[in-house]
């Protein structure tokens, strides 16, 4: 498969998983039963797991590798966070108020990670 076909697959995964984790959390906050549906339960796995499937395929495609390169790095340390905090929003969160916090939180790591994606600096991630 082609660089070009492997990162429009990522980019279009990244997407769609921000969009249903933006969806759940407005769910969250409205405390709407669709959240209780189990495709909403089934389907933001099944893209996540393209969505990791992409990014390993992109790190070999390119030659880069976690803990070698600091902009790989900090995307993987930002998805262990981003996926923890996403946790506790769907599924941990002792109180309501806890569990809308964490998806903020998540939504701000995100928003960090796309940034580090962007500029490929850790730092400039930040910004």
């Amino acid at each position: 498969m082609s660089y070009a076909l492997i990162k429009m697959i990522h980019v279009g995964s990244v997407i769609t998983s921000f969009l249903l984790f933006f969806v759940r959390g407005i769910w969250l906050i409205k405390d709407s039963p669709m959240l209780r549906q189990r495709w909403v339960r089934i389907l933001p796995h099944a893209v996540d797991t393209i969505l990791l499937t992409s990014a390993i395929t992109l790190a070999f495609k390119i030659q880069q590798s976690p803990f070698i390169d600091a902009w790989l790095t900090a995307k993987v340390i930002g998805i262990l966070i981003y996926i923890g905090l996403g946790m506790v929003a769907m599924r941990f969160g002792k109180t309501r108020r806890a569990r809308i916090r964490a998806w903020v939180a998540a939504e701000c790591v995100f928003i960090y990670i796309v940034m580090v994606a962007l500029t490929k600096s850790p730092v400039l991630g930040l910004f």
